[in-house]
């Protein structure tokens, strides 16, 4: 059975319809800990009725003694610092969910760049941790202004003519031929983070053909 999955970190918590919509139509719902209060104020506007995440995890440090007493039940306290609380949340889903499962971050980005730029970084540690594609599991960070997900290899996307596509490697040595947007990315050298942002789709599929099996981030408006 394929689930749904939403994770909420502490970042900007979204106000625009489809985020939001995520969020309500959850299967499952893990919220770190330093969101909580956040998501506790907005459950009634989403839900209209009490509607509490199955887990909240972290290290609790963030999490104020009377919510962690009252909602001892569903408290997941992981203590190493070694991951941030996005991944520990990411990795109780993958060893709890199991199976096909579509899984949105939201609160991933906004507030503050530093945490923005490690948790959007992380999608491609999890692409490297996990088979995601056997397991059946797409991952992405969903955000007010656009989705950001991982791939390890040529890909195919229907995301429609006029849509605002950004690629991110850290991989010098790879190279993607593209088809379906307006500026190639066939002779870009993946050096500095800026070289291929910025495109633009022309056609309804955007193909992008890896070099060798790597890891790359697309971001779409």
């Amino acid at each position: 059975m394929h689930r749904n999955v939403v994770i909420i970190c502490n970042g900007e918590f979204p106000k625009t319809e489809y985020p939001l919509y995520l969020v309500a139509s959850a299967d499952i719902l893990v919220c770190c800990d330093g969101a909580f209060e956040k998501y506790l104020s907005e459950m009634e506007g989403i839900f209209h009725r009490k509607r509490l995440p199955e887990v909240v995890i972290g290290d609790l440090d963030s999490l104020p003694e009377k919510l962690r007493m009252e909602y001892k039940d569903i408290i997941v306290k992981v203590d190493e610092q070694e991951y941030n609380d996005q991944t520990k949340a990411f990795r109780w889903v993958m060893d709890n969910v199991g199976g096909p499962c579509s899984i949105s971050i939201i609160g991933a980005t906004g507030l503050r760049e530093d945490h923005t730029i490690g948790n959007v970084s992380l999608l491609m540690e999890y692409a490297r941790m996990y088979d995601l594609e056997s397991l059946g599991a797409d991952v992405r960070i969903v955000s007010d202004y656009g989705t950001i997900f991982a791939i390890t290899d040529t890909f195919e996307m229907e995301c429609g003519p006029g849509r605002r596509v950004s690629i991110f490697s850290p991989d010098n040595s790879l190279n993607i031929k593209s088809t379906g947007l307006e500026y190639k990315t066939d002779g870009v050298v993946f050096d500095n983070w800026w070289k291929a942002t910025l495109n633009k789709s022309t056609q309804d599929k955007v193909r992008l053909e890896f070099s060798h099996k790597s890891i790359a981030l697309i971001m779409l408006d």
